[in-house]
């Protein structure tokens, strides 16, 4: 096999991304594959499940991936047992399980201390890794050191799969998006159904909704990037031309994992720490407010607290540690693991593109969308948690029960954590405003 009928395996898997790494004696299935010096391939193979353990160099956390061998003939032998591991004393990720109970793994290759063998990762859109594995003297070892190394991800390359189709990135996807979105001008509120359908839209939120719905993406809850990759967030502005002197933007909206919230059930938490609405409204609880690392909140007496991570060093020391809400006496209402945390925002927040917005009520509820955008990569979990520790980001709930005595009540949950626009540099590595008239 050669590299490009091996593409083309790739491509007929279902594959849209393409890696390789030449692989070093140490790289076999008893110590496990290098991916990465930082959490970047957890953003790239979007692991599952993630659970986390303790040690004495510190906490680890490991994912499951859904792992198959592409072999010869072109069908797909899956490797149950693969997983992410991260190391977070360090920090890097590795690659573990990928021989346990899979039949037709290349088992002679990836046991022996061997270095110059050559490990190709496809990844499909519902994350699905596809592995080959070629030897050290194959003509596909050949090839690919002759390739012109032009984009790393970590220490893998990233191999273009297709030849035929221009070198369209997924920047210039979303930038050209956005371009013609801006050039509309004023949109009227909308949003999709679930089902695709365009519904009108009369929320606080419409701004993102009619922006999703632009891009033709629907009302979802989905972990994942909204559009080619890319998480988008719209905010509120005054002025296109100071983009990042609005107020808040929300980051993300994780059900709680831990705490009353999930051992009394939803409405028992609503019982417990809800508060009949302030303006009157009949037979309906709510549970709001704006709720800070280390501050009492006035109404409910809750304050959030980080358990297991330091602040003064930024690292969790503690993988079984959460972001807790509690009471004065330290009842727990609600917590969010941390291995929850890193499963969603290392996957939601890969890639972010941070859009302002305007509004006007007349004649019909209407929005347009901003010329300076700014385009976010390269976070990590521990930056989030660093901005909880901070006071920068701060738990910003929307949650109510209308109707909550009666059998049918209507509920709304959001437990949204936000943080004012002029502070998101703080959560990324990398961020650029990029004009998109331009």
């Amino acid at each position: 096999m050669n590299l490009d009928s091996l593409k083309a395996a790739f491509l007929q898997a279902g594959c849209v991304r393409l890696y390789a790494k030449t692989l070093s004696a140490n790289d076999n299935s008893k110590n496990q594959i290098y991916l990465s010096g930082s959490v970047e391939a957890l953003h790239m193979f979007r692991p599952f499940e993630i659970a986390s353990t303790n040690s004495s160099r510190g906490p680890t956390f490991k994912g499951k991936i859904d792992f198959g061998w592409l072999m010869n003939s072109g069908l797909i032998a899956p490797a149950p047992k693969a997983q992410l591991i991260l190391y977070s004393q360090y920090p890097e990720v590795r690659l573990s399980g990928f021989l346990a109970q899979c039949a037709d793994a290349p088992s002679e290759l990836m046991v022996k201390r061997l270095s110059g063998r050559v490990l190709f990762m496809g990844l499909t859109r519902q994350s699905e890794v596809v592995a080959y594995v070629a030897s050290p003297r194959s003509t596909l070892a050949k090839e690919f050191a002759a390739l012109k190394p032009t984009a790393f991800k970590g220490v893998l390359l990233e191999v273009a799969l297709r030849t035929d189709l221009s070198p369209t990135t997924s920047r210039d996807i979303i930038l050209n998006a956005l371009r013609q979105i801006y050039s509309k001008g004023w949109i009227k509120s909308k949003q999709l159904d679930s089902s695709g359908k365009t519904r009108p839209c009369n929320a606080p939120q419409c701004g993102g909704y009619t922006l999703e719905a632009e891009l033709g993406v629907s009302k979802n809850s989905r972990a994942e990037g909204d559009y080619a990759g890319w998480e988008v967030k719209s905010y509120g502005v005054r002025n296109f031309d100071r983009p990042l002197s609005a107020g808040p933007v929300t980051l993300f909206t994780p059900e709680p994992t831990g705490g009353c919230y999930r051992d009394l059930g939803f409405k028992g938490f609503m019982q417990k720490y809800g508060y009949p609405d302030k303006r009157g409204k009949i037979d309906r609880i709510n549970f709001g407010g704006t709720y800070f690392v280390g501050r009492t909140h006035p109404s409910t007496g809750l304050s959030l607290k980080l358990n297991g991570f330091d602040s003064l060093k930024g690292k969790i020391i503690d993988g079984s540690g959460s972001i807790d809400l509690v009471t004065t006496k330290g009842v727990v209402a609600a917590s969010w693991s941390f291995s929850h945390v890193l499963e969603h925002w290392n996957r939601k927040h890969r890639l972010a593109a941070y859009v302002p917005s305007r509004k006007i009520t007349t004649p019909v509820l209407s929005y347009a969308y901003g010329h300076t955008v700014h385009l976010a990569e390269h976070t990590d979990h521990e930056l989030f948690l660093a901005g909880l520790a901070n006071g920068s980001v701060y738990y910003d709930p929307g949650i109510k029960v209308e109707k909550f005595s009666t059998e049918n009540p209507r509920s709304k949950k959001r437990s949204q954590f936000r943080i004012h626009v002029k502070n998101l540099r703080s959560l990324y590595k990398t961020m650029n405003a990029v004009d998109v008239r331009e």
